[in-house]
């Protein structure tokens, strides 16, 4: 099978959305579920969109949130795919906050969610290969590429 590839700034999704008294706790600090909630929505847009199909989470690696996202602020997540296997996929999804009377930009976290692509009986499927078209995709491919190693020398460690 043939497939023409597509760039990460093709597979982009951005969301932004401004957080409210119900997405926080009574300190006024935002639910780390509902920034991972967020996080996975938008990774799976966009390995669905590269991917023209379905794709189902299987793995998230760590989130670690560098600053706290307050009621008021507005949260902004980018996601692009990194990394393209056979049938899965990794989408980096970068967070950051804005203090929108004052213009400050904070960064909040980054992490990196796998998707499997589906075909219209629910098995996994191939995808469109990834182009790096610049230094700095073919670096995130490379890093990708060393991230999912790592994933699956960890899986087969653990069925032992």
């Amino acid at each position: 099978m043939t497939m023409n590839g597509k760039t990460a700034e093709e597979s982009r999704i951005i969301l932004t959305q401004l957080m409210g008294p119900a997405d926080a706790n009574f300190h006024g600090n935002v639910h780390g579920g509902l920034i991972m909630k967020l996080c996975d929505e938008a990774g799976g847009m966009a390995a669905a969109k590269h991917a023209r199909r379905l794709a189902v989470t299987v793995t998230v690696d760590s989130m670690t949130f560098h600053s706290p996202v307050h009621i008021g602020d507005l949260v902004t997540v980018t996601a692009e795919v990194s990394w393209v296997g056979r049938t899965s996929l990794e989408t980096r999804v970068v967070v950051t906050t804005e203090e929108v009377i004052s213009g400050r930009v904070t960064h909040s976290n980054t992490a990196y969610f796998v998707y499997v692509a589906l075909d219209d009986k629910g098995a996994p499927t191939q995808i469109t290969p990834l182009i790096c078209d610049t230094e700095e995709s073919q670096a995130r491919f490379e890093r990708a590429a060393q991230r999912q190693r790592a994933r699956l020398e960890q899986r087969r460690q653990e069925v032992l």
